[in-house]
């Protein structure tokens, strides 16, 4: 990334976008160059809609198409928005792709000279890569514990007078930052390995996402969401313990089985009927810093339904809002202090090759005009503590605190080989 971030540079070109970790059965989708827009409400799910299907010329193939996010804004009430556009979308005509065994391919739809560009982009990866210029080392600062515990407290009581049976209630870190996006990107993506990282960034200001979660893939008409709920603390790759304990947590366990629920009423309003199924329940798996409690919903879309209708009728992520999900956005509303921007919605790529894959945007950093700002949160239940709660978003924030710390990056992605 650091050699396409410095192309762009030099040649005034807008700057790279990147999706690294596991994305349409590859390592890494990135665009050398894409132009994101900021969208309005009503364009905001209909933008990634504009392109015709068109057949891939060999397996695994990307191809290019609509890179962009749509911000949790879209859904929050009325004059509640961060410092970033509610959405952005921008159109990627050609791709580098990463494929599972280590070789890059560009592909392209309707690229003119498509020899010619792949090769001007061979030689630009070849370059040596530039020493990055880092950023003076960053701390967060932290909103008061109280604060968040007297929002958790008043979701408990209205859990408890039956409004709803869980809300995901958030907080929000702040800072400076002076460097650049594609570098904290890629020293992030280098120390965390999340698998469903992102990095998109314009005038506007920068996303740079962590996320280890998958908010929506749909491929030909089978889509799948594999929201997370149950979170504990991982101290290292040899800690077996805690990964027990969260299988064994009946607050977590019920936090999951309550949003897989949701995400499956979610999926079945755009859905053939009887198609919806969960075909795993429960996984344990490593993140950044903790353990996480997944599950895997599965549908498929009915033929008159577009992406478009599957983003209105899924958004904003069942797993980052709660159950019923209408009653939560608006005790979310009522109860968190600051808007939540970009932090809760989700980011990826829409093409019409490969399908649509987006991730939860958690774990996400937001920048723009040397200010950084991080959002946490976690699932609350009737069994939840305020303090217990509080020290989970300080273990999900302490693996981004850390590389935010550390004042130097490195590009992340591979720069020097050969597009296959």
């Amino acid at each position: 990334m650091a050699v396409l971030d410095e192309r762009a540079r030099r040649r005034d070109l807008p700057p790279p976008a990147a999706l690294v970790g596991d994305w349409f059965g590859s390592r890494a989708v990135v665009a050398p160059s894409v132009r994101l827009r900021p969208a309005g409400a009503e364009e905001a799910y209909q933008i990634p809609t504009r392109a015709r299907p068109v057949h891939a010329a060999g397996d695994g193939a990307v191809g290019g198409g609509w890179f962009g996010y749509l911000g949790y804004d879209l859904a929050a009430a009325a004059g509640a928005r961060g410092m970033l556009p509610s959405a952005v979308w921008g159109w990627a005509d050609h791709v580098l792709r990463l494929d599972t065994d280590g070789c890059w391919w560009f592909e392209s739809l309707g690229v003119d000279e498509p020899a010619e560009r792949a090769a001007e982009l061979e030689a630009v990866l070849a370059e040596p890569v530039p020493p990055p210029a880092g950023w003076t080392p960053t701390v967060l600062h932290r909103p008061d514990e109280a604060t968040h515990a007297k929002a958790v407290r008043a979701t408990l009581e209205a859990i408890a007078a039956g409004e709803l049976y869980q809300a995901n209630i958030c907080t929000r870190f702040t800072g400076t930052f002076d460097g650049r996006p594609a570098e904290l990107f890629g020293a992030g993506v280098s120390a965390l390995r999340p698998r469903r990282a992102a990095l998109l960034s314009g005038e506007w200001g920068a996303v740079v996402s962590l996320s280890p979660e998958l908010f929506l893939s749909r491929h030909g008409r089978t889509v799948h969401s594999t929201p997370i709920k149950g979170t504990l603390p991982r101290r290292g790759p040899a800690d077996d313990d805690n990964a027990r304990r969260l299988r064994e947590s009946v607050k977590d366990v019920a936090e999951n089985v309550m949003i897989t629920d949701l995400v499956r009423n979610d999926l079945g309003r755009v859905s053939v009927v009887g198609s919806v199924t969960v075909p795993e329940l429960l996984r344990v798996r490593p993140a950044p810093g903790v353990w996480h409690l997944e599950s895997t919903v599965r549908a498929t879309l009915a033929r008159e339904r577009t992406d478009a209708d599957l983003l209105r009728a899924a958004f904003p992520p069942g797993s980052v809002t709660g159950a019923p999900k209408i009653r939560a956005l608006e005790l979310i509303s009522q109860l968190e202090a600051v808007p939540r921007g970009v932090y809760c919605g989700a980011i990826g790529m829409v093409s019409p090759v490969a399908g649509l894959e987006l991730n939860v945007a958690i774990r996400t950093l937001e920048l723009r005009d040397g200010l950084i700002e991080l959002g946490v949160g976690g699932g609350i239940t009737a069994s939840s503590d305020p303090a217990l709660e509080w020290q989970e978003c300080l273990h999900k924030a302490a693996p981004l605190e850390s590389v935010l710390a550390r004042g130097a990056g490195n590009a992340g992605c591979a720069r020097d080989v050969g597009l296959g």
